[in-house]
């Protein structure tokens, strides 16, 4: 695959990405756990159909043995999901995205901490000017008396993701045969994160209408972005991938924007530009190094 194929299909993931908080605002009765549990219902049942095509029967026979540290990805991907579905029932798009975004850092954090990575002076001062953008947020929502629940909520996507990625690095580092493969964790957090949500929805009241469109998140949003960017793992560098994926933030809020209404506070456009500039910042100077390397070398 060439680099421009590949960069072209890792933008069509963040498109897929970013379509979750637009088609939530189009809901007609689902709300809160029932949306988290018919999105993870479908994304469960869209990936059980791809990887039997792509694995055969054969991955599900072996399933009992599958590594503890898949397991305990698969129960961080129950939080992601659950958690960023309930957290778009109660806040805005724009604020559930941004306060994601602090994802790559957190986990850069956790490295620093668990794995006793040491960081680079540029992580550090993108960690603390992200910081300030999420604090900046925090501080004009309570200011202004808005509820803060929703973005406490979508912090746990980060968190989350950061324990997650800190799991599976330090299984690779004990076995490098596991921890590499993450479709079988997707699935096990989507079917977690229905089960857990069933209870707390119960009774169901989704339309048709509102079916449809979850069924839409569940495969089209969730289950083919998962399988194309494990795909492009093996095309582009991790930092690539990193600042690529930020993209999403920009297309989420865009199309909650057009598609919704929805138009972003001053104070989420302020930190969120304070986050986007650490991140994008970072990544860029991590890849500057990395070619000045590279040329170097030769």
């Amino acid at each position: 695959m060439s680099h421009a194929r590949a960069v072209s299909l890792m933008i069509l993931v963040t498109l897929l990405w970013s379509i979750a908080g637009v088609v939530t605002r189009h809901l007609d009765a689902a709300r809160s756990f029932e949306v988290t549990f018919w999105r993870s219902l479908f994304n469960a049942l869209a990936l059980a159909v791809a990887l039997t095509a792509l694995r055969g029967p054969a991955l599900w026979r072996g399933l009992p043995r599958w590594p503890r540290a898949l397991w305990l990805s698969g129960a961080c991907w129950a939080v992601m999901f659950t958690a960023f579905m309930v957290a778009l029932t109660l806040t805005t798009v724009a604020n559930v995205l941004v306060t994601m975004a602090v994802g790559p850092l957190m986990t850069a954090l956790f490295f620093r901490i668990f794995l006793h990575r040491r960081l680079p002076a540029r992580t550090w001062g993108a960690i603390a000017l992200a910081g300030l953008g999420i604090g900046w947020m925090f501080g004009q929502e309570a200011r202004s008396g808005a509820s803060l629940t929703g973005t406490l909520v979508a912090l746990a996507v980060p968190l989350a993701a950061a324990v997650n990625w800190t799991i599976l690095q330090r299984g690779s580092q004990r076995d490098p045969a596991t921890a590499q493969d993450m479709l079988p964790a997707v699935w096990i957090g989507a079917v977690l994160s229905a089960l857990s949500a069933l209870p707390l929805a119960w009774p169901l009241q989704a339309s048709p209408h509102d079916l449809g469109l979850l069924a839409l998140l569940g495969s089209v949003q969730l289950a083919i972005p998962c399988l194309l960017v494990v795909r492009l793992a093996r095309e582009l560098p991790a930092p690539e991938i990193a600042l690529l994926a930020l993209l999403e933030v920009v297309f989420g809020v865009a199309w909650a924007w057009l598609g919704a209404g929805e138009q972003p506070a001053a104070s989420t456009l302020a930190g969120g530009a304070l986050v986007l500039a650490a991140l994008v910042g970072n990544e860029a100077l991590a890849l500057r190094r990395r070619a000045a390397m590279a040329t170097g070398r030769r």
